[in-house]
């Protein structure tokens, strides 16, 4: 008897050591397992089946594989539990992670320092806010809280949530803060909106001497982009070639990304022609920076050079493909391009194709066979689909379908500001401003608030922030003396007020002295004042530009000589010598 189990012994070590020099493929996994019944080691085997688990789980290998080794074990150890835990929060279905750690509960089987991690990883991915404070709790009742491990997962988890301030209050408690950690809070904020703390977060790990890497390089790209710190992505792009992340793939994507997002797109191309390695993200990225950014031709000839290099477009690359269309006037080539990703790549237009293709129709002025369009979608149209066929109608004048637009808005969306706004302008670019009043006294009544606009600058290591009417900065007198020498210029070059979009009935010198304190005209005087003559300005706007602004910073551009980029929030407009990118369509 003693003989025979030191013959098991010894073949169920050897089947361990298979496992764990030859088993580098699911192929040769089930070799040594097949090896493993021959020899008579079955599965329920502790010291053998945990083994097998693991190798799957690290091969990610089905999980219903390692589920049935699992379930034939008699008394699995923790190391087995938490290595299933491990395979599920790492599948793209992790829900069964929970239903093992509630069966440990009703087993009785303690967790350890390993348990958490996977487990708070699965609940990051599902997004149960309340199960994953259910779990926090127990975790700190278990007392693994102050496991270094444990505090990332924690830190990741509320971060998933978008929860970061609960996320940064776990930061803030770790006594020890690993790469891990910055990363995750950093990443946190820059995916949250976030994007100043970010900033704020790279510059205290760089102080406390924590050395960075591809994944924090990536999200400090990501925050210069939400911010269009043009200057600070740069100083990070300097960095990032000191460190040797040059050649970093995901890296070279976020810069790029990062370049586009800032207008800066001959940056950008740059970046895209010197990488080494390039993937559809690469090609992707570069297109729709290209469309958003006015150069609509220039994304279509880099797309038709994808096709040559036989890359397979992704949804998303259509989509850049498709606004290019749009923004530059191509109907018949916009539908082309939809049909070929239908025929030729077998895509199943998503809502977001369809919107462009609404857009692609409104832009030309074809306002009536957009709303067709709609009509005949073979997917229910969403809030997004029908604003833009209200912008069209505000801009091309079609009361009758935007009354129709904004009436199914005030079903799918009803508190959404800016629909007010778009219809407001609408009747008020038809003078009926009772109509206008009674917008305005249904949004106090369904106590609607119109979204404040801001803009933002970049100036020596800052970001500073302007609202309508600011009179906050230490230089406002000198920024309201340059707008209103802005104002004498524009009129010497025959500006003339776009008040018709202003949403109440007032004199029309109330109505200048309001287009003349927007955010954007606030922000690009403090720039004319505090930059050297011919230095480009950039511009980040939370909302679409108006009429006027466009007008005025067109003009602005040719007085005083400067380049200036607006990104607002549905396009970049470069101004320069009184022209814009976007043909005067926004």
């Amino acid at each position: 008897m003693q003989s025979k189990n030191a013959s098991t012994f010894s073949i169920v070590k050897k089947c361990i050591t298979f496992l764990q020099l030859y088993a580098s493929s699911q192929l040769k996994l089930k070799q040594v397992h097949g090896f493993s019944i021959r020899h008579g080691v079955p599965y329920t085997n502790l010291d053998f089946g945990k083994h097998l688990i693991y190798t799957l789980v690290s091969l990610s290998a089905p999980m219903s594989y390692a589920h049935t080794i699992f379930s034939h074990i008699q008394d699995p150890n923790i190391f087995a539990w938490n290595t299933m835990i491990r395979g599920y929060a790492e599948s793209e279905n992790p829900t069964p992670a929970l239903d093992l750690y509630h069966k440990m509960q009703v087993l009785s089987i303690q967790p350890d320092t390993h348990t958490y991690p996977f487990l708070l990883k699965a609940i990051a991915k599902l997004a149960d806010v309340r199960l994953g404070g259910k779990v926090h709790s127990d975790v700190i009742r278990n007392g693994f809280e102050s496991l270094i491990f444990v505090q990332n997962s924690l830190v990741h988890m509320y971060a998933a949530f978008g929860h970061v301030e609960d996320a940064y209050k776990v930061f803030e408690l770790m006594r020890e803060r690993d790469l891990v950690a910055w990363n995750s809070v950093i990443n946190g904020f820059a995916l949250n909106g976030r994007p100043n703390e970010a900033l704020v977060l790279f510059r205290e790990m760089s102080l406390v001497g924590v050395e960075p890497d591809g994944f924090t390089m990536v999200s400090l790209f990501s925050a210069c982009a939400e911010l269009g710190a043009l200057a600070l992505g740069r100083r990070a792009h300097v960095y990032m070639s000191k460190v040797g992340l040059s050649e970093n793939l995901n890296v070279n994507n976020a810069l790029l990304d990062f370049y586009a997002k800032c207008g800066n797109i001959r940056e950008a191309q740059k970046v895209f022609n010197e990488m080494k390695e390039r993937n559809v993200v690469s090609w992707t990225s570069l297109i729709v920076g290209l469309a958003v950014n006015g150069f609509g031709e220039e994304a279509l000839e880099l797309f038709e050079g994808m096709e040559r290099e036989d890359l397979v477009p992704s949804v998303v690359t259509f989509v850049g493909v498709l606004y290019a269309c749009s923004h530059c006037g191509m109907v018949d080539k916009g539908f082309d391009y939809f049909t070929r990703m239908k025929d030729k790549y077998g895509i199943i237009p998503k809502i977001e194709h369809y919107g462009c293709m609404v857009d692609l129709l409104g832009r030309a002025g074809l306002v009536k066979e957009a709303y067709k369009y709609i009509q005949n979608m073979p997917v229910p149209p969403n809030a997004v689909i029908w604003r833009t066929l209200l912008g069209a109608c505000t801009v091309h004048g079609h009361l009758a379908i935007g009354e129709i637009a904004r009436a199914r808005l005030s079903q799918l969306e009803p508190k959404y500001d800016g629909d007010f706004v778009l219809l407001s302008n609408l009747y008020a670019s038809e003078q009926r401003w009772l109509d206008v009043q009674k917008v305005r006294r249904t949004m106090v009544h369904e106590k609607v608030k119109k979204t404040p606009g801001h803009s933002l600058v970049e100036l020596g290591n800052r970001v500073y922030e302007f609202f309508m009417g600011d009179r906050s900065h230490p230089q406002k007198e000198e920024i309201y003396a340059m707008l209103t020498e802005i104002t004498e210029k524009l009129k010497l070059e025959g500006y003339v007020p776009h008040t018709e979009n202003v949403l109440v009935d007032i004199e029309e010198e109330e109505k200048e002295n309001a287009l003349s304190y927007h955010s954007e005209k606030i922000a690009i005087a403090f720039m004319l004042i505090n930059t050297a003559p011919g230095t480009p300005i950039r511009v980040v706007k939370n909302l679409r530009v108006c009429a006027d602004c466009h007008l005025a910073i067109k003009l602005i551009s040719k007085v005083f000589n400067r380049e200036i980029i607006v990104r607002d929030r549905s396009r970049f407009h470069h101004f320069k010598d009184g022209n814009c990118s976007c043909r005067d369509y926004w």
